[in-house]
C-alpha cells in the first residue's frame, strides 16, 4: 500500500449552519462569519452543496462564500451538487452558479432533489458519456472537477476516461461499518485502498467525505494519497459540544498527522 500523504486538506462543509439559520427568518447564524472561524481555526478550504429546494445552502452563500475565499491564498471553495439539477425559483440551476461562483473545485454527485443525502456514487456506465461536456464545460470555467464515487475499480477507471480530475471516494458504508464495530471494517477498507490504488494508478486525485468524524477518521486517514476530506454533519455536531474553532482544530490535527 502506498504511503498516507503528508498532509490531507481538510474541507468543513456549511451546509447545516445554513439549515439551523434557514429555520428562522434573517441571516443568524451567518454562514460566512462560521466559515471564517473555520478558516481561523485551521480548515483548508470551505465545501457547499447547494440544492434546488434551497434547504440549507441557498445561492447568495455561494456567492458570498466565493467572495470571501477568493483573496486567501491556500484555502480553496468546493462547490458540490448535481450536474443535472435545473432552475427552480431563484435557484440558477447547479451549472450556472457554479460558471457564476467560479470555485476552486466542483464536485458533481448524483443525488436527486428529494434525496435526505447524497447516498451512493456515479454508474458512469450510464452518465459518462453524458458528465464529459460537462466536465470539460467546467475546465473552461478554472474548475477543477471531482465525481462522488463508490470504491469500484471499474467506475474509478471510467472517471478518468471522462475527464475527471479527482474523485471523492463516498465513505457512507466505511463509516456506518466502523460505528456498529462491524467484523467486516477491515475487509471493506481494504476495497477503498484498492479503489485508491486504482485513481493513483490512472492519474486521478482522491478525496473523500461523507459521514468522517473524529473516530473514524485516523483510520480513514491512512488512505493511500488522500488529498482532501469534506466533513460538516458530523463535526457541526461535534461543534455543539467543542465548541467550532475547537472542533475543527481537532479535525484539522487529525488530517496532519
Amino acid at each position: 500500500m502506498s504511503a498516507p500523504a503528508a498532509k490531507t486538506l481538510l474541507s468543513v462543509n456549511l451546509n447545516k449552519i445554513a439549515l439551523i439559520r434557514n429555520s428562522r427568518e434573517g441571516s443568524y447564524p451567518s454562514v460566512v462569519e462560521h466559515a471564517q472561524t473555520c478558516l481561523d481555526s485551521g480548515a483548508d478550504g470551505i465545501t457547499v452543496h447547494p440544492r434546488p429546494d434551497q434547504r440549507h445552502i441557498r445561492p447568495h452563500d455561494v456567492r458570498e462564500l466565493a467572495l470571501l475565499v477568493a483573496p486567501l491564498d491556500g484555502i480553496e471553495f468546493n462547490v458540490e451538487g448535481n450536474p443535472f439539477a435545473e432552475s427552480l425559483g431563484d435557484y440558477p440551476g447547479f451549472l450556472e452558479l457554479v460558471r457564476e461562483t467560479r470555485p476552486d473545485q466542483c464536485t458533481l454527485v448524483p443525488d436527486s432533489n428529494d434525496q435526505l443525502t447524497s447516498d451512493h456514487g456515479f454508474d458512469l456506465t450510464q452518465a459518462g458519456e453524458t458528465l464529459k461536456p460537462i466536465i470539460a464545460d467546467l475546465h473552461s470555467h478554472g474548475c477543477r472537477v471531482s465525481l462522488f464515487m463508490d470504491p469500484i475499480p471499474k467506475q474509478i477507471r471510467l472517471a478518468k476516461e471522462v475527464g475527471a480530475d479527482r474523485i471523492e471516494l463516498y465513505t457512507g458504508p466505511y463509516a456506518a461499518a466502523y460505528r456498529q464495530q462491524s467484523p467486516d471494517i477491515e475487509s471493506l477498507f481494504q476495497e477503498y485502498v484498492t479503489a485508491a490504488e486504482v485513481a493513483l494508478e490512472v492519474g486521478l486525485g482522491i478525496n473523500a467525505g461523507h459521514d468522517l468524524d473524529l473516530d473514524n477518521l485516523p483510520k480513514f486517514r491512512k488512505l493511500p494519497q488522500l488529498l482532501e476530506v469534506s466533513i460538516g454533519h458530523a463535526l457541526t455536531v461535534d461543534s455543539i459540544q467543542m465548541g467550532m474553532a475547537n472542533a475543527v482544530a481537532a479535525y484539522a490535527k487529525i488530517c496532519r498527522s
